[in-house]
């Protein structure tokens, strides 16, 4: 009678608690649990699924180059977009990892801040600044951050127009903090004279010859990037003779493929 009782509370037990108590319940939750991650299991995670428009776009193959998107000055929501067109041309690397830390009422709380330069060597830039617990995450994120910043370079020359371009097309500047950078137009063959720093983010530039003159604190590594890669931005802001004869601009993609856009799109 007593092995009997057990069993009857211990079968109440499972059933009242909602199938948490012991027997069938416990049962229960792996077998479901098991289901959702067998129909799952199909998906591969790899797979890119576009959010907008754009992607969308870029999937499909209606825009043809990363060149369109800069042209219309459409905004880069998604770093898979620049991973489509620039995925095995792109190198990146950690320019600076430095801990920060913020007072709180149980002491400090220290994080990590990563700077992360990518280019293609071949006129694309891009700078990520992400802060984060671990260093690893901050990484990951600043490469990503990077990506949805990528810039295009402009490319000229000194004196002769023949070859390839390897140099700034004119001096410019930019600015970050108390940092000033300019770049100057050099001469084929000079090389890049600046800092290693500088050395990196304009040979990912693509940029072979310049000189660089700065100003301000530029011992804050993460501010004398942000300047350079400010500067190298504003190659394209400044309208050269060369770029004053009219250019008939055709409609931009979302008006073009508005069509496919207004289809909804399948999972």
């Amino acid at each position: 009678m007593e092995g009997g009782g057990g069993e009857g509370r211990g079968g109440e037990g499972g059933r009242g608690r909602g199938g948490f108590g012991r027997g069938g319940g416990r049962g229960g939750g792996r077998g479901r649990g098991r289901g959702r991650g067998g129909r799952d299991g199909g998906r591969d995670e790899n797979v890119w699924t576009p959010v907008t428009k754009l992607g969308r776009l870029v999937k499909e193959g209606k825009i043809g180059s990363i060149e369109e998107i800069f042209l219309y000055s459409l905004p880069v929501k998604e770093a898979e977009i620049i991973d489509f067109f620039l995925k095995d041309k792109l190198q990146d690397e950690v320019m600076k990892i430095m801990p920060v830390q913020k007072q709180s009422s149980a002491g400090q709380r220290t994080r990590f801040k990563a700077f992360v330069a990518l280019g293609d060597n071949a006129g694309h830039i891009g700078l990520g600044v992400k802060c984060a617990a671990e260093v690893a995450t901050a990484i990951r994120g600043a490469i990503t951050a990077a990506k949805l910043a990528v810039a295009p370079v402009r490319r000229g020359y000194w004196g002769r127009t023949a070859g390839m371009p390897h140099t700034v097309p004119c001096k410019v500047t930019g600015k970050c903090a108390s940092v000033s950078v300019r770049l100057i137009p050099a001469p084929r063959g000079t090389g890049l004279v600046s800092s290693p720093v500088g050395k990196k983010l304009l040979h990912m530039a693509g940029v072979d010859d310049c000189y660089t003159s700065t100003t301000g604190h530029t011992r804050t590594t993460g501010n004398f990037i942000k300047a350079l890669y400010f500067a190298l931005r504003n190659t394209y802001s400044y309208l050269s003779p060369e770029l004053w004869k009219d250019n008939a601009l055709t409609p931009n993609p979302y008006q073009e493929h508005t069509d496919y856009l207004a289809k909804k799109q399948m999972s």
